[in-house]
């Protein structure tokens, strides 16, 4: 918990972080349920990409003590195809700007950033996605009064014990 009370916001990217760039297909255990929904299968067969996610990252970034929010292009289709295969609830969804912010191309800023310290509105967050840069960093430590961690995830391997250990270490240290 923070000072505020609150837990830091963990905003989450789906493909390189979750679905591995590098990836193999996860052994899922026996019987390792195939969801649907009202728009049609949400399987492996739908999605070959979804057999990349280690459906045990789901407990592990539920334990952490973050509130989770979804920071992905997949938008609320990450609650519909991820969260079923981690096991999470429906999660909160950032809402991406028709038009990236200006400035974007110029300066070198990822087109999430502002958004994201938007949505954070001071309060302290975490980060994780495979294409964070310095230029983030330094933008979000200027213009974002609360905590941040902008943590880069190596879109090869995706999330790590490393990672989640740096996660965690940050949340014990705020």
């Amino acid at each position: 918990m923070t000072s505020t009370g609150q837990r830091p916001l963990l905003f989450l990217d789906v493909d390189g972080p979750l679905i591995p760039f590098g990836g193999t297909p996860q052994q899922y255990p026996q019987g390792y349920p195939r969801y649907r929904s009202p728009s049609g299968p949400r399987s492996a067969e739908a999605n070959p990409l979804l057999t990349r996610i280690n459906p045990a990252h789901g407990p592990r970034l539920g334990s952490l003590g973050y509130e989770l929010v979804w920071a992905t292009t997949w938008m609320a289709d990450a609650n519909d195809c991820i969260a079923p295969w981690l096991g999470l609830p429906p999660l909160p969804v950032v809402s991406w700007p028709d038009e990236p912010p200006a400035g974007v191309e110029r300066d070198g800023l990822h087109w999430k950033t502002r958004t994201l310290a938007d949505r954070a509105a001071g309060r302290a967050f975490a980060w994780v996605d495979d294409e964070i840069t310095e230029t983030d960093r330094a933008w979000v430590e200027g213009h974002h009064r609360g905590r941040a961690l902008l943590h880069r995830v190596d879109p090869h391997h995706g999330l790590t014990e490393a990672d989640f250990a740096a996660l965690t270490a940050w949340r014990d240290r705020h």
